[in-house]
């Protein structure tokens, strides 16, 4: 399956740096429950996976509609993040989630970019497909960026 990273700019070493380690902190956060992995990053583009297990299935045999917004959540953040050369705080404001096919055995694989970037919003475009290329859902959300310290 193609994805779009190649339209994105690498990022310069030092934020590579910051965010080699995201999803692999000393405790256990969210995304890192659920098994979210990072698998590229750029200047406000991020992919991301989450393995297929059971436990993510809801009763139909299907992932759960939660997990998969959880990944269109998750995936924005590191693209945003792309933009700073420190940890900024990064809140959701609006989340909108289209469903448009189940995922049943497969790894959700997620794709999240910047649509346009203010000065404290963002806002910000993810789709979530199967590694066999089965477009499963799309995303639109706002994120607030806090300030450092507070």
């Amino acid at each position: 399956m193609p994805y779009r990273a190649d339209q994105f700019d690498p990022l310069p070493a030092e934020v590579r740096e910051l965010w080699a380690e995201f999803g692999n902190w000393n405790r256990t956060y969210f995304p890192t429950h659920l098994g979210i992995r990072l698998e590229e990053l750029r200047r406000d583009y991020a992919r991301m996976r989450l393995p297929y297990r059971p436990e993510l299935e809801q009763p139909a045999g299907v992932m759960h509609g939660g997990a998969i917004a959880s990944l269109i959540d998750t995936v924005v953040v590191p693209a945003i993040g792309s933009h700073y050369d420190e940890f900024r705080p990064l809140l959701t404001v609006d989340m909108q989630v289209r469903y448009l096919a189940s995922i049943s055995g497969e790894d959700a694989v997620a794709e999240g970019w910047i649509a346009k970037r203010g000065s404290s919003i963002v806002f910000c475009d993810a789709e979530v497909s199967t590694p066999s290329g089965t477009l499963v859902a799309t995303g639109t959300l706002v994120y607030k960026i806090g300030r450092l310290g507070g």
